[in-house]
């Protein structure tokens, strides 16, 4: 059984879709991040930056592992799913997992809390992360110009990515001139897994249309 301690953000829904998708079993614990739970002294023992998502293998010694990118490496090693085994396509999912890390999940985050949250509004501070996160984007319209996916089949690059742009619209940036990447968002879209992976532990408050399909989904 694998413990994941979570809460409903893009972050979030990269180790749950992904646990959905190697159908592996787990528990769900929720982390109230409103309420500061993250900071607990049990929590900071399974992950000392205090953030969400953090995953205990309790077949593997109750072992833990914090960061959503470790997470997603973890569970494609311990399964031999997800990602290649061949040097050269293994790299390339870690290069744009990285990518993901280094590059759409900062900058999307900014945007998201620029234009959505806080409390004074910087039209030059919102621009400058939306273009950015557009910018990003644009990269990955580019790659999947001529890839079904991101490394030629279905990967953890794909869930880590997918996360984060399938709420664009929380940060206010459009892909309405990226083709490519609305093509890939509803190819993802139309996986079980990622339907059941994004309302654990619960439907996110912006996302209603996902939400009821993933339901609809769920009770068949």
């Amino acid at each position: 059984m694998i413990d994941l301690y979570t809460a409903s953000t893009p972050n979030g829904w990269k180790a749950s879709i992904a646990l959905e998708e190697l159908a592996l079993p787990y528990t769900v614990q929720p982390v109230k991040l409103g309420e500061n739970e993250q900071k607990s002294p049990e929590y900071l023992a399974l992950n000392p930056n205090g953030r969400i998502p953090v995953i205990v293998d309790r077949f593997n010694g109750d072992f833990a592992v914090f960061e959503s990118g470790a997470i997603l490496i973890y569970l494609a090693e311990k399964t031999g799913q997800l990602m290649p085994q061949a040097a050269k396509p293994r790299s390339q999912v870690l290069q744009w997992l990285m990518f993901q890390m280094g590059g759409i999940g900062p900058m999307q985050g900014q945007a998201n809390v620029f234009f959505r949250y806080f409390p004074e509004k910087i039209p030059a501070v919102i621009q400058r992360y939306q273009k950015e996160t557009l910018r990003l984007y644009t990269v990955l319209d580019t790659r999947l110009k001529d890839h079904e996916y991101l490394v030629d089949d279905y990967s953890i690059a794909d869930i880590a990515h997918w996360s984060w742009v399938r709420i664009h619209g929380w940060a206010g940036v459009s892909i309405d001139e990226l083709p490519h990447l609305q093509r890939w968002m509803a190819l993802m879209a139309a996986r079980p897994a990622c339907q059941r992976g994004v309302i654990v532990p619960e439907p996110f408050e912006a996302d209603e249309t996902v939400v009821a399909y993933a339901k609809k989904i769920l009770t068949k």
